[in-house]
């Protein structure tokens, strides 16, 4: 632990339990998205036990959905294995931000890396402190991974028979619990420039780009602004004189 940061214990009682909250939250609404991938991938050719080992060791929806997808359309496990990984990336930036944030180091940072997803992420970034930061990674991470995994089991279980979870509009649960995530980042003007860029490239790249690519797209477009921005040029709130 880096040296002045906060250890989880230290959250407030009453901050631990909105942060449980909002992550059972999220994970519930996630994790039962699983069902869906599970019956895709039983569906695409894959047997319930190597379902639920991508579930397990891969660990990011749009990728595991892309490999399946590839599969389920005629080519090779290995081109659904690379286009997985190039989806996958968009993961690396999350790291770059949070590896200074949450400052673990050794074991503890290799194991986080696996919990490195979008909620995670979202959830860590809107805290103010190290340990706040920690718990919410820590608790969405954790979450989600358990019921993702549950839920990708039943899916494959029960096959087609269960239903597709977007039947149910939980589809855009999901999207609208990253949203209510972060919206809290969104309070000063360049932040919110660089948010509506993002997602008008993104956009722009749905009609003619893979799923999955749009927000990796999105997401290179946020690490050049960060690049190119000027280190003596803070944000600013709204109205902030220049």
């Amino acid at each position: 632990m880096s040296e002045g940061a906060a250890a989880p214990d230290d959250v407030p009682p009453e901050d631990r339990r909105s942060i449980a909250r909002d992550s059972l939250a999220v994970g519930l609404a996630t994790g039962t998205y699983g069902v869906s991938f599970g019956a895709v991938s039983v569906s695409s050719g894959l047997d319930v036990l190597q379902t639920c080992v991508l579930s397990l060791l891969m660990f990011t929806g749009a990728s595991q959905f892309a490999m399946v997808g590839v599969i389920a359309s005629g080519g090779a496990p290995l081109s659904g294995a690379l286009t997985a990984l190039l989806l996958g990336t968009r993961n690396t930036l999350y790291g770059l931000r949070l590896a200074p944030l949450l400052a673990w180091t050794g074991r503890r940072r290799v194991g986080a890396a696996h919990l490195l997803i979008d909620e995670s992420t979202a959830m860590a970034v809107t805290r103010r402190t190290t340990a706040g930061a920690r718990v919410g990674f820590l608790t969405t991470g954790g979450s989600i991974f358990v019921l993702w995994n549950l839920f990708t089991l039943l899916g494959a279980i029960g096959g087609t028979a269960i239903g597709d979870p977007r039947t149910y509009g939980l589809d855009a649960a999901v999207g609208a619990a990253f949203l209510a995530l972060l919206w809290p980042r969104l309070q000063q003007r360049r932040t919110v420039l660089v948010a509506l860029l993002a997602a008008a490239v993104a956009l722009g790249m749905v009609p003619v780009t893979a799923a999955g690519i749009p927000v990796l797209v999105a997401g290179g477009v946020v690490l050049l602004v960060g690049l190119l921005a000027r280190p003596d040029e803070p944000d600013r709130p709204d109205g902030a004189a220049r």
